[in-house]
């Protein structure tokens, strides 16, 4: 039977795009092309591999007039962000700046009996499975590097942003990488999973749910097939006493709310130094009543609806529960809440870590806010999660934060900022979040595997 994807706009409910999953052999045949296409792939000069992707990278670039209204439709961006492209070329550039050092073999020494090094080598086709909620942004940081490194690349994007794939591909095939080295495809769960547990693939990467990335992994079970996984996270932001006020609210907020909230690394929970609480939560509430809900076509929406009605109402389920436990909620309904994908922005404050809303990820617009007493109750709490990706820490005294991001059981500390990406560090999480790690020299050493060479010299 033939399965059809269905992308579902948010704006109105209806369908914005379809496409039809590959049959069975058809996906497997584009497998076995990929495989067949990567030896020559990787022959090719390492420089060459970098031209031809940062091409790709500017041609996607050329499309951005195209592509900002498309996400607004397909998940709910206002347009009034200009889309993606700045942190999409930003991430390919910096990886396409390090490969040469990355990628480069490791002597270890030569005297007149041997040389000896290391050589990293590309696993050969790698599946990317890219999330829909930052859709370039998520798959430009493994597509980038895997085919710099000279694997090939099979992608196989979010159904909410059914077309980035396509303009991917399109993109890359159009500066000269061909149309096996990187492939965009449509697949079904059941299909995937067979790829993987048949050994299709010599990697994967996947970047979603928590359940996602179990399906992966039991798929891969046996194979000794690599899996990297990023699955979301339950942020926290800790403002210390010493903090700038007004810095700390603006981007933390900010880092709860943007994107309707729908960041893998988003601030869902706020602790603030009880000197500081009041004010704290006087200036959030005012930043968010500020906020403009509505058509994310129009220029002056500031924040969207939700990718789907049924995030949106997992949403409203937690912020109810919470109420209905003593929270207190802080902003109105606004006139643009239908009861659907378009979500009163929400703050919360009387919360616990009882309720859902402080432990299970929200991946919306609401963020809970509890007052600390000192580092050591922030850090306790900063830790009561089963996730780990990110904490923002808001301080004068960099040897403080320093000490409590010691303490703190996450894949990156930020201090006086949040929600960004930086990739010249490696993207990785711990607990739930998952395992693996994105960008950086280590993003290269994920994407490779090593071959040492033990040479011993003729001697006459």
């Amino acid at each position: 039977m033939t399965k059809v994807l269905k992308c579902i706009s948010p704006i109105d409910g209806s369908v914005y795009a379809e496409r039809t999953c590959l049959t069975r052999d058809e996906a497997f045949d584009a497998a076995e092309n990929a495989r067949n296409a990567q030896a020559a792939w990787a022959a090719r000069p390492l420089q060459e591999r970098i031209d031809l992707v940062m091409a790709g990278v500017a041609a996607v670039g050329e499309m951005n007039d195209v592509i900002v209204p498309e996400i607004a439709h397909m998940m709910g961006r206002p347009v009034r962000y200009g889309g993606e492209f700045g942190g999409f070329n930003e991430r390919a550039s910096h990886m396409a700046s390090i490969a040469q050092t990355a990628l480069a073999d490791i002597e270890v020494g030569e005297d007149d009996s041997f040389k000896r090094y290391i050589k990293r080598l590309p696993h050969g086709v790698v599946l990317v499975v890219a999330p829909w909620n930052y859709p370039y942004m998520t798959a430009i940081n493994t597509v980038a590097p895997a085919l710099i490194a000279g694997n090939t690349v099979i992608l196989k994007h979010a159904t909410q942003t059914l077309l980035v794939g396509e303009r991917m591909a399109a993109a890359f095939h159009s500066v000269g990488v061909p149309s096996d080295v990187f492939q965009n495809v449509f697949l079904d769960h059941d299909t995937t999973s067979e790829l993987i547990s048949r050994k299709a693939f010599n990697f994967v990467n996947f970047t979603g749910s928590v359940g996602g990335g179990q399906a992966m992994e039991r798929a891969a079970a046996g194979t000794f097939t690599g899996v990297g996984t990023e699955l979301g996270g339950k942020d926290p932001g800790y403002v210390m006493e010493d903090a700038d006020l007004d810095a700390a609210v603006d981007t933390l907020i900010d880092g709860a709310m943007f994107n309707s909230g729908q960041c893998c690394c988003g601030i869902e929970r706020i602790y603030v130094h009880e000197s500081l609480y009041d004010a704290f939560l006087e200036k959030a509430v005012a930043i968010v009543n500020g906020y403009t809900l509505g058509n994310p076509m129009d220029a002056e929406t500031t924040i969207g609806p939700m990718a789907s009605v049924r995030f949106a109402n997992d949403v409203r389920a937690q912020i109810a529960e919470a109420i209905e436990a003593g929270a207190v909620a802080h902003i109105d309904t606004m006139a643009a809440d239908d009861g659907g994908a378009y979500l009163t922005p929400q703050i919360l404050t009387n919360v616990t870590h009882d309720m859902r809303v402080m432990r299970e990820e929200s991946f919306g617009p609401v963020v809970g806010i509890m007052k600390v007493s000192s580092d050591a109750e922030a850090i306790l709490l900063m830790n009561d999660s089963n996730f780990g990706l990110t904490a923002s820490l808001w301080t004068a005294d960099l040897d403080r934060a320093a000490a409590v991001g010691d303490q703190i059981e996450t894949g990156t500390v930020f201090m006086n900022r949040a929600d960004y990406l930086d990739p010249g560090l490696c993207w990785t999480g711990c607990k739930d979040t998952g395992r693996g790690g994105g960008l950086s020299v280590i993003g290269y050493h994920n994407l490779t595997r090593p071959k040492s060479y033990h040479l011993k010299k003729v001697t006459s």
